[in-house]
């Protein structure tokens, strides 16, 4: 009797797991049917084994007459489809998500302005700034000011705010006890930081009072207007990189510029990375605010403007098309790469590290280093280690992105899979479409295509510039024309379906015209009497003709004045315009 009551019982258990996985089956069914998310090939002969399979299990657990260990083992099978599928679903279900969260923008930007004071000054609360003096820069970011005021007002504490001509000025007041506090937009906070005489301000300094606010953004949930497709023409992608960790919907400036050409007939991407301080007229788009439209500044800034104002400003500095862009930021990096499992990157010998400037990490040695994400932020941002600088950050930002792809190529992404899904869901905004990614994905899965990656990097040369943004001088990176050209011919080479590596030309470091009228040729530069535009000769070099390797003795500036080695003095540069030496 026992027995029979046992065999009962198993009966009943394999019968439910019978039911729920055939249920599950047919929902796995729906949901990769629905989405679209493999190739018709390859979800309709799945789809067809994975219900028949089930129909089978469920037929002999049920009504096929059967020994102990065939029921034990039917009862065993329909329980690891249950597990199977419930899994499945839950990826396509997660995977759905995702795609959403990402090309769903949300219609707003988070805008933080802080009071911040220094540490030991007694000011702890905003009662304690109740009529005392506070230096801000409003006629460089009013609006953020204003809210401010208006918050502090709101909360019966009056302030004498006094204005200076920009953020720098304002901190030196306070550093220098002019006045008892500020009030700092968090967007600039990073500017203060690469300023020597602010480098650890905010070990400093204290926050007392935050005032949070939110603008509208342009792109609510609106795809790309240069969209293609993505499975049979080729297409560009910006990847503007934010120097902030948390919400994406935090205003901050675009650390990192890389284009991304990708060509799906020949299965070639190219790379092709723009120095963040490159010097290029700025191009706002429509939505923005208080943006210096037609000033020149340092490129990451314009990621204070939105991203559609970064893409803008390649787009016409550059003249080309960029398709789409993707968003990320810092806790982006870290995420993804922890839910890979991490990367492996190859360090040349020379290029060892012993500790990353960027967060105080382990550092690399020579040879192949396998990092968290936090330690491939960290050499995806160095660059104070290298000679040079922003040069070797360009090729390890590109390194850490092709082992990303290489990673989510790989049979180990079977095992991540859903972490990495949950971490995309947060790490990135596009105005690339849902449709579009999942045309990609059933390209991959179709295809298996071998991707081939080539690199670009545009050049420059490091001077002292005026930023309108920060409203000083500030060191910026003047571009080589003939690097950007060559850099749009290797980026149209992919498009054609050649070889970017087929432009070979060698970019001559001398060749640079940084400051044009839009009215004459490229190869005709001009000088311009705006301020903005000052373009200041390095006076300590000399000039070699590289044709006949004979010194020059006098160089001509086109923008300004001539600079003579001849005169003895070679510390003497004299600017014609103005009729001034300046030292």
């Amino acid at each position: 009797m026992d027995k029979k009551r046992r065999k009962f019982r198993f009966g009943i258990i394999t019968f439910l797991f019978s039911i729920i996985a055939t249920i599950l089956s047919i929902l796995f069914v729906i949901q990769i049917l629905a989405m679209g998310i493999l190739p018709l090939h390859l979800s309709v002969p799945l789809s067809l084994i994975a219900i028949t399979i089930c129909l089978i299990i469920f037929v002999i657990a049920n009504f096929i007459k059967k020994r102990g260990i065939i029921h034990f083992f039917c009862g065993f099978l329909a329980l690891v489809l249950c597990v199977v599928f419930a899994v499945g679903n839950n990826y396509i279900y997660r995977t759905n998500t995702m795609l959403e969260s990402v090309t769903n923008l949300t219609n707003k930007m988070t805008n933080t302005v802080s009071i911040i004071t220094m540490n030991g000054s007694g000011i702890e609360n905003l009662s304690d700034l109740n009529g005392l003096t506070v230096s801000s820069a409003e006629s460089m970011d009013k609006d953020a000011t204003d809210r401010c005021i208006s918050d502090l007002n709101s909360e019966g504490v009056s302030v004498n705010l006094v204005d200076y001509e920009n953020y720098q000025a304002a901190l030196a007041a306070l550093y220098n006890n002019e006045v008892n506090a500020m009030v700092l937009n968090e967007a600039y906070r990073g500017l203060l930081h690469e300023n020597e005489e602010f480098t650890g301000f905010g070990n400093i300094t204290t926050i007392i009072h935050k005032t949070v606010y939110y603008t509208e953004r342009e792109n609510t949930i609106e795809t790309s207007k240069d969209a293609v497709n993505v499975v049979s023409e080729p297409f560009t992608i910006l990847i503007s990189g934010n120097d902030s960790y948390g919400s994406l919907n935090e205003t901050s400036r675009s650390d990192v510029n890389m284009l991304v050409t990708v060509n799906p007939s020949t299965h070639k991407i190219l790379l092709t990375s723009i120095p963040r301080d490159y010097y290029l007229k700025m191009a706002c788009s429509a939505s923005s605010t208080d943006c210096p439209e037609g000033s020149y500044d340092k490129l990451t800034h314009s990621g204070l403007y939105g991203v559609d104002s970064t893409e803008k400003t390649i787009e016409e500095a550059f003249g080309i098309d960029i398709n789409y862009y993707v968003r990320v930021n810092f806790s982006s990096l870290v995420n993804l790469v922890d839910a890979l499992g991490g990367i492996d990157v190859e360090v040349e010998p020379g290029l060892e590290v012993d500790t990353f400037y960027a967060n105080g990490t382990e550092g690399v040695h020579a040879g192949t280093n396998h990092l968290d994400g936090e330690r491939a932020l960290a050499f995806a941002r160095e660059r104070y280690a290298y000679a040079d600088g922003d040069v070797q950050r360009n090729k390890n930002q590109q390194q850490v992105l092709m082992r990303m792809f290489e990673k989510i190529a790989s049979p180990s992404m079977i095992v991540n899979f859903g972490n990495f899904v949950d971490a995309l869901g947060g790490a990135f905004e596009t105005n690339m479409s849902s449709e579009d990614m999942l045309s990609l994905i059933r390209y991959e899965f179709t295809f298996f295509p071998d991707w081939t990656f080539e690199q670009c990097s545009v050049e420059g040369y490091q001077d002292t510039m005026y930023s309108t943004v920060l409203g000083d001088y500030s060191a910026v990176t003047i571009g080589n024309t003939q690097s950007m050209d060559i850099a749009k011919q290797k980026i149209q080479a992919v498009i054609n379906g050649e070889s970017a590596d087929s432009i070979t030309t060698v970019v001559d470091e001398n060749v640079y015209t940084p400051y044009l009228d839009d009215s004459v040729a490229s190869d005709t530069p001009t000088y311009t009497e705006d301020p903005n535009q000052y373009y200041d000769v390095p006076v300590t070099e000399d000039y070699y003709d590289s044709s006949y390797d004979t010194q020059i003795d006098s160089y001509e500036d086109p923008y300004a004045g001539t600079y003579d080695t001849t005169n003895g003095n070679e510390d003497i540069y004299y600017d014609q315009s103005s009729e001034y030496q300046s030292w």
